[in-house]
């Protein structure tokens, strides 16, 4: 009966012993899939989600300052068309 009980009693050992081996290995195998995918993602030029926002703020900064001097050139180009009406009418009544 002792004999049984060692026999079982080495058994357990050796699974356990086996167990710790395969969840040893499962966590190396995450680790290496992990930095596989590090390496893949960072060779594909991916920029930062705060990088991203940066410069979409810049731009969209930039599009508001374009519409601004857009409507202020459209406005002195208009002051200039009156300015050269008026002195083309001038210079027509003179003659």
């Amino acid at each position: 009966m002792q004999t049984d009980n060692r026999l079982f009693d080495d058994f357990v050992k050796f699974v356990n012993g086996a167990a710790g081996t395969v969840a040893g290995m499962a966590r190396e195998t995450e680790s290496a899939a992990r930095e596989r995918a590090r390496e893949w993602v960072g060779g594909l030029d991916f920029v930062a989600r705060d990088e991203f926002e940066a410069v979409k703020a810049m731009a969209v900064a930039a599009r508001d300052e374009a519409d601004a001097l857009k409507a202020r050139i459209a406005a002195l180009e208009a002051q200039l068309g009156a300015n050269a009406a008026a002195v083309g009418g001038a210079a027509q009544g003179d003659s």
